[in-house]
């Protein structure tokens, strides 16, 4: 029993050790991805958005490859979990609301 406590501080140094390399990764990846859109950003955002209603409008939808259809679709699903989790942290519960 005394030994773990050394076992438990060698454990932690190993993970820690380890996850240096995948931590830095993910640090440089979501200074990139995390950021808030820029303002010289915001009319290719509104080009976008309007291309996709013209899609939706001429049908245009149906010559996407497989591939950009499942792409869209995980982008999609991906949105509605952000809602849900910004619902749930808004409601400060999972199911309801505290009345």
């Amino acid at each position: 029993m005394a030994q773990l406590p050394a076992k438990l501080m060698s454990l932690t140094k190993n993970c820690l050790k380890q996850a240096g390399p995948k931590l830095q990764v993910f640090q440089a990846y979501a200074k990139v991805e995390l950021m808030p859109p820029k303002l010289s950003e915001l009319p290719a955002v509104k080009r976008s958005i309007t291309d996709l209603i013209t899609a939706a409008k001429t049908g245009r939808y149906k010559e996407l490859t497989v591939r950009e259809a499942w792409l869209n679709t995980l982008v999609a699903i991906e949105i509605y979990c952000w809602f849900y989790v910004g619902e749930c942290i808004g409601k400060r519960h999972i199911v309801g609301y505290d009345v």
